[in-house]
């Protein structure tokens, strides 16, 4: 008897179904694999989504942002290929996607979280430089629009593997889903707003998720304003889930019309905007959306 237990297990491990969840960037992770040596798949996944964040997270003192953000200078892989896409979704954007804005971020991080009552009236101008992996800039960086989406990219490549599959999500990003996934309705109800099936990857963002005294985690530096202009932004991306995260928190900050113009501009990209409850959606979002 003890040896078919301990085959089972050992079988399980091997060709099992493993579900996961860990606290990462502020919020619940969570990792899915089948197949051979699914299980230690998702630990590769978790240990790949804790090394990064500990790079990455600018509130911790001994992170590569950090010191890029106190001392204007770091030689890191992961922050370069991060600042080479935020420079290029802000002339992609206009300006709008801006991670020249790290000052301003923290102000604002710190004003939700409950730390501070100030919140951010300036924003920054500044240059950046990439060469290889060092980054030289003579302004704080904010790389949180991209970071959170960056991290589940590279933990769901460590899932990968031969006869193997799995997804990973993390506070609204998601790697390209194994199955139907719900998009959580910002009302506060169990309903889902969508039932999502797509191979792309897929990124909510709006300022329901993190917010204080009406003031929430979105901000367009072009106009000086703070807050999400809508309840909800989804978006689904076929580059990546950094791409995803981006354009989800750009369209956020927009207006609606301008919103919806650029969405519909963006190449390999669709999207679904809620604004005072009207449902607006990208010509092809609906092939993205389970019985459509």
């Amino acid at each position: 008897m003890t040896e078919m237990i301990g085959s089972l297990a050992s079988l399980t491990e091997r060709f099992g179904d493993i579900n996961r969840e860990f606290n990462c960037c502020d919020t619940t992770f969570r990792v899915h694999a089948t197949g051979i040596r699914a299980d230690t798949a998702v630990t590769a996944a978790r240990d790949t989504a804790e090394s990064l964040e500990a790079q990455l997270d600018a509130f911790d003192e001994a992170s590569a942002v950090s010191r890029l953000n106190r001392e204007f200078e770091v030689v890191n892989e992961h922050v370069a290929r991060i600042v080479r896409r935020g420079l290029e979704y802000k002339d992609q954007t206009e300006s709008v996607f801006d991670i020249h804005q790290g000052r301003a971020e923290q102000e604002l991080k710190t004003f939700l979280r409950g730390d501070n009552e100030t919140l951010p009236t300036e924003f920054d101008t500044g240059s950046v430089r990439v060469s290889g992996s060092q980054i030289s800039t003579d302004v704080e960086l904010d790389l949180n629009g991209l970071a959170k989406g960056y991290i589940v990219d590279r933990a769901s490549e460590a899932l990968g593997g031969l006869g193997r599959r799995g997804f990973v999500s993390g506070g609204g990003d998601m790697s390209p889903p194994t199955g139907p996934v719900a998009i959580e309705s910002p009302y506060g109800d169990d309903t889902p707003l969508k039932i999502l099936d797509t191979q792309w990857s897929v990124a909510t963002s709006g300022g329901y998720r993190r917010s204080r005294n009406g003031t929430d985690h979105i901000y367009d530096s072009t106009t000086a304003s703070l807050g999400s202009r809508h309840e909800s932004v989804t978006v689904v991306a076929r580059r990546d889930c950094m791409e995803a995260d981006a354009l989800a928190t750009t369209l956020a900050a927009l207006p609606l019309d301008e919103a919806r113009e650029l969405a519909a501009e963006w190449d390999g990209l669709e999207a679904l905007i809620i604004h005072d409850g009207v449902f607006h959606t990208t010509a092809r979002f609906d092939t993205h959306v389970l019985d459509s």
